[in-house]
């Protein structure tokens, strides 16, 4: 699996909790930090988009993180990860810059996930994910990490 972001994680606080989740990871997740674009915001989003293209591998089943995308449960994250992973092709999940995604990334996704209709900062959103993506792999595996009842 991979994640594809456009930006660098500086601060060592946000770092410690992705990498908290990423060690623990099986499959493991590869991150590629991208460079955030310059210029307008149009330019930005097509700079960023032509980089986020040139690094995914052939084949790619892609997931972007969009406001526009999918709510789902995190039970249903995980059987549709689940199902992502056994179709056998490199899972990608791809968080854009600031001024978000340009419509030829969206347009090359097979699947697009919203972690809700909140403005998030991007770093925010990366800790949010890799937290999600081992949270599905924790219930695959019956792990005792997630709890599904409400008190």
């Amino acid at each position: 699996m991979r994640l594809i972001a456009v930006g660098r994680m500086k601060d060592s606080h946000e770092r410690a909790l992705v990498d908290r989740y990423v060690k623990r990871l099986n499959p493991s997740l590869t991150i590629t930090e991208l460079p955030d674009g310059k210029g307008s915001p149009a330019e930005i989003k097509r700079r960023e988009a032509d980089a986020i293209l040139s690094v995914l591998p052939d084949r790619a089943f892609v997931v972007v993180l969009d406001l526009a995308g999918k709510l789902v449960s995190s039970e249903v994250f995980s059987q549709r990860l689940g199902e992502w992973l056994e179709a056998g092709r490199d899972v990608c999940f791809i968080i854009g810059g600031a001024e978000g995604l340009d419509a030829t990334v969206v347009t090359r996704a097979d699947a697009s996930l919203s972690l809700g209709s909140l403005t998030w900062p991007h770093m925010l959103v990366r800790i949010m994910l890799v937290e999600q993506i081992y949270r599905a792999r924790a219930i695959a595996a019956g792990h005792p990490y997630h709890r599904s009842g409400r008190p």
